[in-house]
């Protein structure tokens, strides 16, 4: 038997939930509704600075940075304006100490943040992936036209060359002049060629006796002279090798930005977190200061 019912005291305990769903909900619904505003406001902005036409679009760095920034100030400005209608529209919370009243208000600003993160995390998302999967395109692109994939190099049964090798092979076989009467074995020597390419694009290193047979090829087929199939051979080469390295520096400018785009958005949502506690506690605090002024006719000490 506990000490209150030996003395026959009945035990206090209040009937009523801690928790306030209603200004919850509602504090979350008006953060969603405002973020959604300003999230199309910032696309609208956003497509002013872009264009189909050359010269006229800002730079994707300009734009990835904007659009990372906005979406910051989205998300602050929706968070403590929930926060803070959570706050200021809870009922007031009667024989309760003054420390467990801001628990409270900072419990209910951080729930009523977390309903509206969950329910307008697709759209971060969508934006968040659109902004960092600009570059991985780029990059994907990039790699398609050098060529380097491993599955146009395995798979033997195609008969048609790969476009983009195709075009390094026309300029391995471009005659000094043009001639009216193409050889019949023309297909056949490009064909080969590109398969040549396509497997030294992914074992990473062209081989000396591929470059010999290749320099003869383009010997025979233009009329150059060993030396000069074998200088233009080392040219395409070279430009198949920079082509690699320019889409391996756009992976990896891909694979940055979408660290950094990861890191800001948790930092940003940590800071959304606690921008909307503090405003359900500013809210909470004001709305029990304007009831006893109400009621009292004088503010309450702080």
């Amino acid at each position: 038997m506990s000490l209150s019912e030996t003395r026959g005291e009945m035990p206090v305990e209040s009937s009523k939930s801690a928790m306030s769903w209603g200004p919850i909900f509602g504090g979350a619904f008006a953060a969603i509704g405002i973020a959604l505003i300003l999230l199309l406001l910032g696309s609208g902005v956003g497509l002013t600075m872009v264009s189909p036409w050359s010269g006229q679009s800002s730079s994707a760095t300009s734009i990835g940075a904007t659009a990372a920034i906005w979406l910051i100030v989205v998300q602050w400005l929706s968070s403590a304006l929930g926060g803070y209608l959570t706050g200021r529209l809870r009922t007031k919370w009667a024989a309760v100490h003054t420390d467990e009243v801001f628990f409270r208000d900072t419990a209910h600003g951080f729930i009523s943040w977390a309903v509206a993160t969950v329910f307008v995390a697709g759209f971060l998302a969508s934006s968040l992936s659109s902004l960092a999967g600009a570059g991985a395109s780029a990059a994907g692109a990039a790699v398609s036209a050098a060529g380097a994939t491993g599955a146009a190099a395995a798979s033997s049964s195609s008969s048609a060359p790969d476009l983009s090798t195709s075009y390094f092979t026309d300029a391995l076989l471009r005659p000094e002049r043009a001639s009216a009467n193409a050889k019949s074995d023309d297909g056949a020597a490009s064909a080969e060629v590109s398969r040549i390419l396509m497997h030294d694009a992914v074992s990473g290193e062209v081989p000396d006796g591929d470059k010999t047979y290749i320099a003869s090829i383009v010997s025979a087929r233009t009329g150059l002279s060993e030396a000069d199939a074998r200088s233009r051979l080392d040219t395409v080469l070279k430009q198949i090798d920079d082509a690699k390295v320019a889409a391996q520096t756009a992976a990896d400018k891909a694979r940055k930005t979408a660290a950094t785009t990861a890191l800001v958005g948790s930092i940003s949502l940590l800071i959304g977190a606690f921008i909307a506690s503090a405003a359900a506690a500013l809210g909470g605090r004001q709305r029990d200061e304007e009831e006893d002024l109400l009621v009292t006719g004088r503010r309450p000490l702080a």
